[in-house]
């Protein structure tokens, strides 16, 4: 199932109507944000860092930044945020912003001769 922004808005609209009851407060939402990035951050902590998973603990990348969009999904909903309209803006913005700032960072480059120089495989682009 492909959604826009507008449709993932609805939806989750939807469901809190119907399963949810109603919203949490925005300072419970924000928490429940900062709950969830934590599951996330400790899921990408266990999978590309040091860390090993502890025996029956959860490893679904995928399901913990969904846990994390549906509370920012809710947040914007109840805040009364157009999330389509937040993230052109704020490309536009970072685009102005940041023409030539990431490229002529030194600490973004490669030598010519390192094996990933040129190479896309080393930050594939976002599915």
């Amino acid at each position: 199932m492909t959604l826009t922004l507008s449709e993932a808005q609805a939806e989750v609209d939807r469901w809190i109507r119907s399963i949810g009851v109603r919203y949490f407060s925005e300072l419970t939402n924000l928490a429940q944000l900062v709950e969830e990035v934590g599951e996330l951050a400790r899921v990408i902590s266990r999978t590309y860092g040091e860390q090993s998973f502890k025996p029956g603990e959860a490893t679904e990348l995928s399901d913990e930044l969904a846990d994390v969009l549906f509370v920012l999904i809710c947040l914007a909903n109840q805040t009364g945020v157009d999330l389509t309209q937040a993230l052109q803006n704020n490309l536009a913005k970072k685009t102005l912003r940041d023409v030539d700032r990431h490229r002529n960072n030194p600490k973004l480059s490669l030598p010519p001769d390192h094996p990933s120089a040129g190479s896309e495989e080393l930050n594939p682009p976002c599915p």
